[in-house]
């Protein structure tokens, strides 16, 4: 009687099988770190950060759908100085405009004039922080250079330099944005620069750079993921510099000449002597809306902040823990 041994070697169906399956482990292995890692650099989501981002979302909303629901702010009305009204809800200025017309136009070029500072300043910062520390060399001695005249120099009375020599008929919403970046990234870029410094000797900085990968790409690939968080936090906080920084402008007559702002409702409620003449509806509502967006957005930058500082940052690790412990202990309960 013929024995005949069961063949040992693997059907080519099985190892195609098998490859299949590792590979498919693999790319979920990835998406779930690659998840993880969003989820690390993702504020966590609190009452106060809610509470911020509701307010700069009504905010924003009121300033880019409010113009298209009102009439000419600019009307020129024969009723005078009136309180608010079923007809006014804010009342009027002393030429019958309409304040609620001027209010959301005036939000708008606020909020235009801060995103448009925020970009500018965080990639001025980005630019002289990241880049020059990157380089190194001479590069990174003349832009710390620059960082620190720029530092050294009041802020305040250098932009309200700037904006006195420019004309007022050139001193439109984008050169006054111009000016106050200007004036705003050099503290951002000293931050960069001290990360960016220590980010450069980690090991797959160096992986990459012995590779032969270009400086820009090692850039934008390996360092900049890094620095997100960091970005973020500045590009908050000079949301917040330019908008305070705009009003003050408008407020003493340097703002924009051809643009409304809540700066320049400020400024035109001064001169039309609203605080004497008890006309609150005029001055309340544009510091009230430059107070509650600087609180939104301050309290977004707290939230970032969680995420920037390690202690903090654990802090958070930490209370996750104990949250799905938690969950667990509830789960095990339950199901006994």
């Amino acid at each position: 009687m013929t024995n005949i041994a069961p063949t040992t070697e693997p059907q080519l169906a099985d190892a195609t099988e098998a490859i299949v399956t590792r590979a498919a482990r693999e790319r979920s292995n990835r998406s779930q770190r690659s998840r993880s890692a969003l989820r690390q650099m993702l504020p966590t989501m609190t009452p106060w950060l809610a509470f911020g981002l509701v307010l700069i979302g009504s905010i924003a909303a009121f300033g880019l759908i409010g113009p298209y629901l009102v009439g000419d702010p600019a009307t020129i009305r024969n009723i005078g100085l009136t309180g608010p009204s079923a007809e006014h809800l804010l009342g009027t200025t002393q030429t019958g405009q309409d304040v609620l017309a001027q209010l959301t136009y005036a939000t708008r070029g606020s909020l235009e004039i801060g995103l448009i500072v925020g970009v500018l300043a965080t990639a001025l910062s980005a630019f002289f922080g990241i880049f020059g520390a990157y380089i190194g060399g001479f590069a990174d001695e003349a832009f710390s250079l620059l960082s620190n005249v720029f530092l050294v120099i009041p802020g305040l009375p250098l932009v309200i330099v700037i904006s006195g020599f420019v004309p007022a008929e050139a001193r439109g919403l984008w050169t006054i944005a111009v000016v106050l970046a200007i004036t705003s990234w050099a503290g951002s870029a000293r931050v960069l620069r001290a990360q960016t410094l220590s980010i450069r000797n980690r090991d797959y900085v160096a992986a990459s750079r012995v590779a032969g990968e270009k400086a820009w790409r090692v850039i934008v690939v390996e360092i900049l993921p890094n620095l997100l968080p960091v970005l973020a936090s500045q590009f908050v906080f000079a949301v917040i510099a330019a908008i305070l920084g705009e009003a003050g402008l408008s407020f003493i007559g340097l703002g924009a000449s051809n643009s409304s702002t809540l700066g320049t409702m400020l400024f035109y409620a001064q001169n039309g002597f609203a605080l004497p003449l008890g006309a609150w509806w005029w001055f309340v509502p544009p510091g009230l809306l430059i107070a509650l967006f600087g609180m939104g957005l301050s309290l977004v930058n707290f939230s970032i902040d969680e995420i920037i500082n390690p202690k903090l940052k654990h802090v958070r690790q930490h209370a996750r823990r104990a949250r799905r412990a938690r969950r667990e202990q509830l789960r095990k309960e339950r199901s006994r």
